[in-house]
């Protein structure tokens, strides 16, 4: 069934893109500036776009700007998260987690200290900056560092929310936020918590589970209105890509028994491959890639990269509809 807190498939598509993941996660760091002292900011000279300037301004004493050199920001990071501050990190992806991996799995995970890593500007939708500055790896480095929590809100609202839940989270956690607006699919009733799956649509009896992240859960949403008449679908926003929702995913797979996954991303090392991992253990069915296949990004339009990488609506309704062929044909 729906959640009830999610908006309705049918009235989704009527409004325009509001707001970026990284301006929830900007409107949530500056609340958590009022309302934890030990809540700090150390950034890569990139104030503006990773929206934590408001918090700059209001907080100075609190903000920490060392410059073009994210290996020190992991440093000093850890540091200040070792005496008792909560430290939020912010830079592009690509260089926050991309350049200072090291940094970060030497001083935050192996020292599991209470680092928010902040990556922006994730996927191919950061467009005309193309391949230099599109991160399509962070989750694969991210996730399989020890101790690390991920995680890719949908939105600008879970975003805000999934900002506020790390803080209260002891230990490090990467939280990969996109430049581009993208639609509202949660409201502020909509529930979060870290490491649980939310069905936002079930057809009745689904046939296809597909578990989406980050603002491609849209897309995935759009893919499901697509195929109505064909196959019924259930969408799953996993949010939470470390920990998964193990029971939540592997009760849709058993129920559907074919699985679609859905991310911004290589699909090695990513949302796709830790679903795989776990039902190849405990209820192994087919499964279709939606994803960056071990290629680079180029520079074009968010729209025209997203169709071009076969990342758009229309090729997420191709992979539901491969998936339950591959399903229902009897070799």
């Amino acid at each position: 069934m729906c959640n009830p807190n999610a908006k309705l498939l049918d009235n989704l598509f009527d409004a325009a893109p509001v707001a970026s993941t990284r301006d929830g996660f900007g409107e949530a760091l500056l609340a958590l500036g009022e309302s934890n002292k030990d809540v700090v900011v150390v950034c890569a000279d990139l104030a503006e776009s990773t929206r934590v300037l408001p918090f700059k301004e209001k907080y100075p004493n609190r903000y920490v700007e060392v410059g073009v050199a994210e290996q020190n920001l992991a440093g000093v990071a850890a540091g200040l998260a070792a005496y008792g501050k909560i430290p939020f990190i912010a830079s592009y992806a690509t260089f926050s987690p991309g350049r200072n991996n090291e940094q970060i799995r030497t001083a935050i995970s192996l020292n599991n200290v209470p680092v928010k890593v902040c990556g922006m500007h994730a996927g191919v939708s950061v467009g005309p900056d193309g391949a230099t500055h599109q991160a399509l790896e962070d989750i694969a480095l991210m996730r399989v560092q020890p101790n690390m929590t991920v995680i890719s809100p949908c939105d600008a609202e879970e975003a805000r929310k999934a900002t506020l839940a790390a803080a209260a989270y002891d230990g490090p956690v990467y939280l990969r936020f996109s430049r581009e607006k993208s639609n509202g699919i949660t409201t502020t009733e909509t529930p979060f918590a870290i490491g649980k799956a939310q069905v936002l649509w079930a057809g009745e009896q689904p046939q296809v589970a597909v578990f989406a992240t980050g603002p491609l859960v849209f897309a995935a949403l759009a893919a499901a209105k697509q195929v109505e008449g064909e196959c019924s679908v259930s969408i799953i926003n996993i949010a939470t890509i470390k920990p998964l929702d193990r029971e939540a995913i592997i009760t849709a797979a058993t129920q559907t028994g074919a699985v679609v996954t859905v991310e911004e991303h290589q699909i090695a090392g990513g949302l796709g491959s830790a679903i795989a991992e776990l039902l190849a253990e405990t209820h192994p069915v087919p499964v279709e890639f939606v994803g960056m296949r071990d290629q680079f990004g180029q520079s074009g339009t968010p729209e025209e990269l997203l169709r071009h990488y076969h990342m758009d609506a229309a090729s997420i309704a191709r992979a539901i509809q491969k998936v339950y062929t591959r399903k229902t044909t009897t070799v």
